[in-house]
C-alpha cells in the first residue's frame, strides 16, 4: 500500500476510509464508539481529504467534552509543536506517487505535493493546528524552530513529573494551580516565556502575596518556594539552565526569618494539669478508635498520622520488646527518611495497641476508619473538637502530645540521638547503632525513662 496515514484503511473495493475509535468518555456522550468517514477512491483523494476529516474528529471530541463540562486545558504552542513533530515523522514516512514514481514523504518534491494537498479549512481545533504545523515542518526540512517554553509548560511538566500518581495528587495539583493563579494575578501570565522572567516579576509576585492578599511572611515564603520549584524544573528539563537564572531564587521576604525563629512557639506541650481533663473528655465522647489513637500518640510521641495509618502487620505485640514498625504505605507516607523506625510500646500505649489489634480482626488497617488516604486529617479534626472543648489556647493542638513527649524525654536526660530514635525527627540516626534490635532497645530505655516506667522485666508483660 503506497499511502501510510494514521487511522486510514483501504477496503477490498479500493476506497479509502478514516476509522478511529472515540475516547471512552466521548462514546457515552455521542452514542457511538467509532468515527468513520470516506476519504476518497484514490490515494490522491485520501491524501487531500485527510486533514479535513482528522480535524473533524478532533472537533467532535472537543465539542462533546465541552458540552459535558469536561473540556481539557488547551495545548500550549510548545505542546502543539511537539505533536506536529510526531505527525511530521508520519508524513515523512508515507509514500507519494508522482508521474509513475514512488517517493518518500521526506523528499522535497513529495513534500511539496503534501503541502499543496493540505486543505486550508482550519477551525481552530487542535487537530487542524497540528496538521498544519506538521506540513510546515515537513516542507521546511524540519527546520521550523520550536516555540519557547512558557510558564504553563512548566506547570504541566511539574504536575507530570512531580505530582501525577502521588498519594496526595489531588491536593498537590490544587496547590500548584493555586500558585499559578497567584502568578497570573501578579502580572505573570501562563503564556509568559520562561526566558523572559525577571527579578522584577518575582518581586511583584512576592509583593502581591503580602500587600494584596495579606499573607504572613512564612506563608509567602512557602508559596514562593513552590513557584521556584516549578520554574527550576522547567529550566532543567527544557534545557534553559545556560540561558536564564531563576528569578525566584534567594528572594528576600521581610519577616520570614523572624517567623522561622518563632516557629517553635506556634505549638506548645500540653500542661500536665490539662492531661486528665483531656483524657476524660476523649474517653467519654470520642469513638473507641480515636481514644486508642490518642493513647498511642501520647505514649509514644509519634505523629498522629503515623499511628492512624498503621496496618495490623505493623504492630509487633509478640516481640521481646513490643513495638510499632513505622514504614511508608500507599495511603500514608512518612515525613522524612528518619521517620522510618521502630517505636517501643509500653504502659497504656501497649494496652491501647492490644485493644486495637483485637478489634481490627483480620485488618488490614489497624484503625479501619482512619487507615486510608487522608484518614489522619479526619482523625485530627475529630480529636481537635474535644481539645477545643477543654482549651481555646490556639497553641495547644493534638500535635502538642508530641511536644510533650519531647519535653519529657529531655527532662529525663535522654540524649538528642536517642530522642530521635523514638521521635524520628531527623534522618541518619540509624547509623549510630548497629542494627534495628539495638536501636529498639535504646529507644525503649529512653521511653521508659521519660514515662517513669522503670526497667523492663526480663519477661514480656
Amino acid at each position: 500500500m503506497g499511502l501510510v496515514l494514521k487511522h486510514v484503511q483501504q477496503t477490498n473495493a479500493g476506497t479509502w476510509h478514516y476509522r478511529r475509535r472515540l475516547p471512552r468518555d466521548v462514546t457515552a456522550l455521542v452514542g457511538k464508539n467509532e468515527f468513520k468517514r470516506l476519504l476518497g477512491s484514490t490515494e490522491r483523494e485520501a491524501l487531500r481529504s485527510y486533514p479535513k476529516v482528522n480535524g473533524e474528529f478532533e472537533r467532535l471530541v472537543a465539542e462533546a467534552r465541552r458540552r459535558n463540562g469536561a473540556s481539557l486545558p488547551a495545548e500550549t504552542p510548545l505542546e502543539l509543536h511537539r505533536m506536529a513533530e510526531l505527525r511530521a515523522q508520519e508524513l515523512a514516512a508515507m509514500t507519494v506517487h508522482i508521474g509513475g514514481r514512488t517517493l518518500p514523504g521526506s523528499d522535497p518534491e513529495a513534500a511539496d505535493v503534501i503541502r499543496e494537498s493540505y486543505l486550508s479549512r482550519q477551525s481552530g481545533a487542535a487537530g487542524d493546528e497540528v496538521e498544519s504545523r506538521a506540513v510546515a515542518i515537513l516542507s521546511s526540512g524540519r527546520k521550523l524552530s520550536r516555540p519557547v517554553p512558557t510558564v504553563e509548560d512548566a506547570r504541566k511538566l511539574y504536575l507530570k513529573e512531580r505530582v501525577d500518581g502521588d498519594i496526595n495528587e489531588t491536593a498537590k495539583t490544587a496547590r500548584v494551580n493555586r500558585n499559578m493563579e497567584h502568578l497570573s494575578a501578579a502580572g505573570v501570565g501562563k503564556d509568559r516565556a520562561l526566558t523572559s522572567l525577571a527579578r522584577e516579576d518575582a518581586r511583584n509576585v512576592r509583593d502581591y502575596l503580602v500587600r494584596d492578599l495579606g499573607m504572613k511572611a512564612a506563608t509567602v515564603r512557602r508559596y514562593m518556594n513552590d513557584i521556584r520549584a516549578v520554574i527550576n524544573l522547567g529550566m532543567t528539563e527544557f534545557g534553559l539552565r545556560d540561558t536564564m537564572a531563576n528569578p525566584f531564587q534567594n528572594l528576600p521576604i521581610r519577616g520570614a526569618e523572624a517567623s522561622t525563629t518563632a516557629a517553635s512557639d506556634e505549638r506548645k506541650p500540653i500542661p500536665e494539669t490539662m492531661m486528665a481533663p483531656l483524657r476524660q473528655r476523649i474517653e467519654a465522647h470520642a469513638g473507641e478508635d480515636l481514644w486508642r489513637i490518642w493513647r498511642m500518640v501520647e505514649g509514644t510521641g509519634c505523629r498522629l498520622g503515623e499511628v492512624a495509618g498503621l496496618l495490623l502487620s505493623d504492630v509487633m505485640l509478640d516481640a521481646t520488646i513490643p513495638y510499632i514498625n513505622l514504614v511508608p504505605h500507599p495511603h500514608r507516607r512518612l515525613k522524612t527518611a528518619g521517620a522510618v523506625r521502630r517505636v517501643p510500646l509500653i504502659g497504656d500505649a501497649l494496652k491501647a495497641a492490644r485493644e486495637a489489634v483485637k478489634t481490627a480482626g483480620k485488618g488490614p488497617a489497624l484503625f479501619s476508619s482512619y487507615g486510608r488516604l487522608r484518614g489522619a486529617d479526619t482523625a485530627s479534626a475529630s480529636l481537635m473538637k474535644h481539645v477545643r472543648a477543654i482549651t481555646d489556647d490556639p497553641k495547644i493542638v493534638v500535635h502538642s502530645l508530641r511536644h510533650r513527649m519531647e519535653d519529657r524525654l529531655t527532662l529525663a536526660g535522654v540524649s538528642e540521638f536517642d530522642r530521635n530514635l523514638i521521635l524520628g525527627s531527623s534522618g541518619g540516626m540509624s547509623e549510630r547503632y548497629g542494627g534495628p534490635d539495638a536501636r529498639l532497645e535504646v529507644a525503649e530505655r529512653g521511653l521508659r525513662a521519660a514515662l517513669g516506667a522503670g526497667k523492663r522485666s526480663r519477661q514480656r508483660t
